[in-house]
C-alpha cells in the first residue's frame, strides 16, 4: 500500500486499479452507509465536511464517532470554519469527551492566511484506510430523509480499495498543521494493508487553486474534449466560467448531444437569478436544459459516453474553480458509467422540466430578466473578491 501511494504522488493523473464501487443517492440511503462504515471501524476514520450541524442528523453521526472512538478507533473530524461555525460548543465538547479529535478548517480571522473564500468544501469519510465515501452532502437534516420531508437531491461514491489509501493520506495531510511532519508520517504509517477488492479504475482529483491545483477542473475540460456522442452534467449552482464555457461551444459545435441538469429551487435566490441569466446562452448552443424541481437540487456529477463519470464536491462554477477546496472522484468504467447515465436520464424523465427559449421569454419579462443580468454579474463581483486575497503557493 504504501508504494502504491508513493507511486500516486508521481502520477497523480493516472487511476487506480482494484477498487469496488457503489453509487449511493442522498439522504436515507447515504446516513446508512456513512453510519455503517463509522460502526465497523477497527482503526481510524476520518471525516471531513464543509457543512456539519448539530441537529437530529448531526447527533445521529455524532453518537456513531462516538461510539467507535469509546472502542479504540482514531476518529477525527475536521469542519469548515465558516459552513459549521453554527456547530455548538457544548456538542464539540461532547464529542471531544468522547475521544473524537475534532477541529475547524482555517476558523474565520484566525487563519495563517486570510484566504476568506478558500474554504474546505469536500465531503469526505475515510474508514481504516480501505473504505471512502466521496460526495456533495454535507451533515445536516436538509441532505436527509427526515421529518416527511424528502432529502435534498445528491450523490456520492462509495469505494473500497487503493483509491480509499489515497484519500486516507488526503485527509491525514489536510488535517495535520504545518511543523506536525511526524504526526503525519505516524498517520500515514497507520494504513493497514488490506486486500484489493475489484477491478475498477479510480482517480482522486482535487481543486486547491491557493495550492496550485486544478485537477477537476481539468476532469471536466477533458470530459468535453474527448465526448463522442454525449455528457450529461449535473450541477446545484451551474455557472460556468469562461474556459468551460469555451469548451461547451466547442463541444456542441462537434453535435455532441449535451444535457444539463439544474436546481429549479434554490437555497441561494441569487445565485438561482445569476444561473438563469446563463440560460440563453446554453440554449442558443443547443445545449438541452432541465430544471430539477422535486425538491432542491444539490448534485455534483457528470458523465461522457456512457464510459467515464465524476463525482464528489465540485460545483460547475467560479468558487470551486478559484476559491474552494474540492475533491471529485473520477471513474473509467463502462458498466458504471452505463448505470449512472441510467440514473440522470430517470431523473431528467421523471423529475424535470425541459428549459425552451419560448418558454423562457414567456416566463421571464424584461425585468426579471434585467435582475437575472445584474445578479449574474452580482456573482462575479463577489466570486473576485473571494479569490482577490490568492497567492498562490508552489
Amino acid at each position: 500500500m504504501a508504494a502504491m501511494l508513493r507511486g500516486y504522488d508521481k502520477n497523480s493523473t493516472g487511476y487506480l486499479p482494484y477498487n469496488k464501487v457503489k453509487l449511493v443517492r442522498g439522504g436515507r440511503e447515504y446516513f446508512s452507509v456513512l453510519t455503517r462504515l463509522i460502526k465497523l471501524a477497527q482503526h481510524s476514520v476520518h471525516l471531513q465536511v464543509y457543512i456539519y450541524e448539530s441537529d437530529e442528523t448531526g447527533r445521529m453521526v455524532g453518537a456513531a464517532l462516538m461510539e467507535a472512538a469509546k472502542r479504540g478507533v482514531k476518529v477525527y473530524l475536521l469542519a469548515d470554519g465558516y459552513a459549521s461555525k453554527e456547530l455548538s460548543t457544548g456538542f464539540i465538547k461532547e464529542l471531544q469527551t468522547a475521544g473524537v479529535h475534532f477541529r475547524f478548517f482555517e476558523p474565520l480571522l484566525k487563519s495563517e492566511h486570510f484566504y476568506f473564500g478558500r474554504r474546505m468544501h469536500q465531503k469526505v469519510l475515510v474508514v481504516d484506510g480501505h473504505f471512502g465515501l466521496v460526495g456533495g452532502i454535507n451533515i445536516s437534516n436538509r441532505y436527509n430523509d427526515i421529518h416527511d420531508e424528502p432529502a435534498w437531491l445528491d450523490w456520492a461514491l462509495y469505494m473500497e480499495g487503493p483509491a480509499a489509501g489515497v484519500l486516507f493520506k488526503i485527509c491525514t495531510d489536510l488535517w495535520t498543521k504545518p511543523g506536525q511532519m511526524t504526526f503525519k508520517r505516524m498517520l500515514r504509517n497507520n494504513i493497514p494493508n488490506l486486500p484489493n477488492t475489484g477491478n475498477t479504475l479510480l482517480r482522486i482529483r482535487r481543486n486547491d487553486w491557493a495550492k496550485s491545483k486544478n485537477q477537476i477542473s481539468r476532469s471536466y475540460i477533458d470530459m468535453l474534449k474527448k465526448a463522442t456522442s454525449n455528457v450529461i452534467i449535473m450541477s446545484g449552482y451551474f455557472l460556468p466560467g469562461t474556459i468551460i464555457r469555451h469548451h461547451l461551444s466547442r463541444a456542441a459545435k462537434r453535435n455532441i448531444d449535451i444535457q444539463v441538469i439544474v436546481a429549479g429551487k434554490s437555497d441561494v435566490p441569487l445565485a438561482k437569478h445569476a444561473e438563469r441569466y446563463m440560460y440563453r446562452w446554453l440554449l442558443k448552443r443547443n445545449i438541452r436544459l432541465y430544471e430539477y424541481n422535486k425538491a432542491v437540487l444539490h448534485g455534483k456529477m457528470a458523465t461522457r459516453d456512457k464510459k467515464w463519470v465524476t463525482i464528489g464536491s465540485y460545483n460547475v462554477n467560479d468558487i470551486s474553480a478559484y476559491a474552494s477546496v474540492e475533491l471529485n472522484i473520477d471513474v473509467n468504467d463502462v458498466e458504471f458509467a452505463s448505470l449512472v447515465n441510467e440514473k440522470l436520464e430517470a431523473v431528467i424523465e421523471n423529475d424535470c422540466v425541459l428549459v425552451t427559449v419560448d418558454g423562457f421569454n414567456k416566463k421571464y419579462n424584461f425585468f426579471q430578466r434585467f435582475i437575472q443580468y445584474c445578479a449574474y454579474w452580482l456573482v462575479r463581483i463577489i466570486v473576485y473578491l473571494f479569490t482577490f486575497y490568492f497567492k498562490q503557493s508552489r
